[in-house]
């Protein structure tokens, strides 16, 4: 005797319908973008990145439709489009907030502090990583590594700066964020939203009075290794041996102003919070 496959419980489903097109006017307004950027690369393949944002700067993400339009106008399949719209994290696959706020959890951040303010965001927003609020205003998640390693432990929003942040400071961000008050990057240039960020993404001017001049947000301790080279750095601190008595040469003692990062001066982090300590709180054994 033989079972179906519906008394077995397994449901082999339909197959998924082609995605829907999107309506004519803003297929045009697209199609215009699309072949701006497409003329900028000698092989129009090379463009996909560039359109991903672009589709995603109309719905906030990625959508079916999206990667859809990608492929007509390229001459791809859809599965070509998808395998590298799912490659790229910075390609969302449903809906996304306004702000999307990465906070670093990789080695440095991690053990400075970035750990603490990850939970205490999750308990603050009432969301888990990749989740957004019921506002639709912020979607949460943790980045493998910002590429700010010298302002740990750094919290981002649409790609933009917020260096050297606490459990604390973290919550007043995504507070401001969701009431609509203006919250100013650590460096680089003012917040927009989104859809906003991904057509610049996309190669599209930022036409935002004053934008461009403010981005470019390398910090002073990102710029050492530069400075260095030119030659135009401060004498070098020198520390004393553990004797303490100072060797014959002359010794540079920086005032405040002269840190250049969190490792090297003193900082309101996570790592410096006793009610939010950046390691373990458990015993060895525990």
């Amino acid at each position: 005797m033989t079972t179906s496959s519906s008394e077995r419980g397994v449901s082999l489903g339909m197959p998924e319908l082609p995605a829907p097109a999107y309506p004519d006017d803003v297929r045009a307004r697209l199609e215009a973008d699309a072949r701006e950027v497409i003329a900028r690369y000698p092989d129009s393949r090379s463009a996909l990145l560039p359109l991903l944002h672009l589709v995603q700067s109309e719905e906030g993400h990625v959508t079916r439709t999206g990667m859809r339009f990608c492929a007509d106008v390229l001459g791809l399949t859809t599965a070509e489009v998808t395998a590298v719209a799912t490659f790229y994290t910075m390609y969302r696959r449903r809906p996304s907030g306004d702000y999307q706020v990465g906070v670093c959890t990789n080695t440095l951040c991690a053990v400075m502090g970035g750990d603490a303010i990850f939970e205490e965001l999750q308990e603050h927003l009432g969301v888990g990583n990749g989740e957004t609020t019921e506002d639709g205003k912020v979607t949460l998640e943790h980045i493998e590594c910002n590429a700010a390693c010298d302002f740990a432990p750094v919290v981002m929003v649409n790609w933009e700066f917020f260096d050297n942040q606490t459990p604390a400071s973290a919550k007043r961000l995504v507070d401001d964020l969701r009431e609509g008050r203006t919250v100013e990057p650590t460096r680089g240039a003012p917040l927009c939203t989104f859809k906003e960020t991904a057509r610049i993404l996309a190669g599209f001017p930022d036409e935002r009075p004053g934008a461009v001049e403010a981005s470019g947000g390398a910090g002073p301790a990102s710029l050492v290794g530069l400075r260095l080279a030119r030659g135009e750095t401060a004498p070098a601190r020198v520390v004393h041996p553990r004797d303490g008595a100072p060797r014959d040469r002359d010794v540079h003692e920086p005032s405040p102003s002269e840190h250049l990062s969190s490792h090297d001066a003193p900082q309101d982090t996570s790592a410096s919070d006793p009610a939010h300590p950046a390691g373990p709180t458990a015993e060895e054994g525990e």
